[in-house]
């Protein structure tokens, strides 16, 4: 009976093909108008300061630069070391904030016009459309055989966009290895393992994800799209379908109007659906897929010019306003809400309080390491000494000649060099003693301060706590 039992579980099938969407290739109609032409200019702008900034000089050199073998992150006139890693952690708040703030008042924009995926996958499809031509020319070429060619197109296709890959992948490592030796490596064959590595596993990954999975980021990998929900509220602006406006949709007569048929704007021409580069109907509401791009807004716009209708059919909206019929500047104060206030108010504060810090930032760095071996020593002239480390890093852009004083016990004072000059973003360490008189101060440990001050310039100056030890 058992077995019975057993075979009959065994014989229940499981749909695997039910879990899952049928990938389908989504191939975007080409668009015109003022939101496309924004796309554009954000793509130009992103890719001009991507492509370019590695080329800028300062000072001698590359002006924005994470050189990792050195461990100093240099920002034009800024130089950054390990120990300013509260700058990094800074700047990845104020994005979060800057984030959370676009998308309760625009939703998904930064997809839509600025994310790398978005911006890639533009230029990719856009080399794509000059070889194999528009929608229905790509459908056609996909569908037929394999021929000279369909194998030529592919080919011409492929090779750019390993091209755009490749160089984006030498322009990212060359944020890391000043771009100009990365070059000199490149042309010599001499490329280390690791610049190597990232060259071409970011030149695959762009190539891999612009090229082929496109929408399937957006839909699938992308943890933005999966919280985004949380930060939407009414009042935040979305693309969205008026359907009181445009159903019933259908087919119009020549010469009809929507009044004399009983039917809605729409038309049904699915245009907006073929320009998705998601492949969503945003008629059917607001969906995870959709990025924003405003692509359908554009080409429903061109559509209901064509038939004589308003333009607005698909917006730029809120759910508020199409169940409240919101004026375009009622639905524009509904967007200072107490949300968008605080996220404003938060990002200001960081931001004014980051530029404070910067801008009075020391440009000099200072540790003190006493020598543990020997606690305290007496010397030649009868006086306790203590011997330390001093590590001086000039983390400005001009080189220093910085003077070293101590105080903290009476009578102390310095044996060794008083003076040191440092190079530019550069570092040095030396060694030097500490003395006073003996019974000055009490037995074991006393508070010792160095001082270090820049001899052209009062306020760069440190004072450093350590310890100096009395038997």
């Amino acid at each position: 009976m058992d077995q019975a039992a057993g075979n009959k579980a065994k014989a229940i099938p499981i749909n695997i093909d039910g879990l899952y969407e049928k990938h389908r290739t989504v191939h975007a109609r080409s668009v015109t108008g003022v939101f496309n032409n924004w796309r554009w200019a954000m793509v130009f702008f992103t890719q001009a300061l991507f492509y370019g900034l590695c080329w800028i000089e300062w000072g001698g050199r590359q002006a924005v630069l994470f050189h990792i073998v050195e461990r100093k992150f240099y920002i034009f006139g800024l130089v950054f070391w390990p120990q300013d890693v509260i700058y990094l952690a800074v700047l990845l708040v104020i994005s979060a904030y800057a984030l959370f703030l676009v998308t309760a008042i625009g939703g998904r924009l930064f997809c839509g016009y600025a994310c790398p995926q978005t911006v890639y996958t533009e230029i990719l499809m856009w080399i794509e459309r000059k070889i194999e031509g528009e929608r229905p020319a790509r459908i056609k070429l996909d569908a037929q055989p394999m021929s000279m060619r369909k194998f030529r197109l592919k080919l011409i296709k492929h090779s750019l966009w390993l091209v755009v890959a490749l160089w984006t992948g030498i322009t990212f490592v060359g944020y890391f290895t000043p771009i100009k030796e990365l070059l000199g490596e490149l042309l010599s064959f001499s490329l280390g393992p690791w610049e190597a590595f990232w060259i071409f596993f970011y030149a695959a990954f762009l190539y891999l994800m612009a090229g082929f999975m496109r929408e399937q980021v957006c839909k699938y990998m992308c943890p933005y799209a999966r919280f985004q929900g949380v930060m939407f509220d009414p009042d935040t602006l979305i693309i969205s379908y008026d359907p009181e406006r445009g159903e019933p949709r259908g087919l119009r007569r020549k010469g009809a109007t929507p009044k004399t048929e009983a039917l809605g704007d729409c038309v049904d021409c699915s245009i907006c659906v073929q320009v998705c580069p998601t492949g969503i109907d945003i008629r059917n509401g607001l969906q995870l897929e959709c990025i924003a791009c405003a692509a359908c807004i554009d080409a429903c716009d061109q559509v209901m010019d064509k038939v004589g209708s308003p333009r607005g059919l698909i917006r730029y909206s809120t759910e508020n306003a199409l169940e409240k019929h919101y004026s375009p500047r009622e639905m524009f104060a509904h967007l200072l809400r107490f949300r968008t206030l605080l996220y404003t108010s938060i990002l200001l504060a960081i931001i004014l309080g980051t530029a404070w810090s910067l801008a009075h930032r020391v440009p000099l760095k200072v540790d003190v390491l006493r020598d543990r071996s020997t606690l305290s020593r007496e010397a030649e002239d009868g006086r306790i000494e203590n011997v330390y480390r001093l590590h001086i890093s000039n983390t400005d852009d001009s080189p220093h000649r910085y003077l070293i004083g101590v105080s903290g016990i009476e009578g102390v004072d310095i044996v060794g060099n008083r003076s040191v000059d440092v190079p530019a973003a550069s570092s040095t360490t030396l060694a030097l003693s500490a003395r006073v008189e003996p019974g000055v101060g009490r037995k074991g440990s006393n508070e010792l301060f160095f001082e270090v001050r820049a001899e052209d310039r009062d306020a760069i100056a440190v004072r450093e706590k350590t310890s100096f030890f009395l038997p």
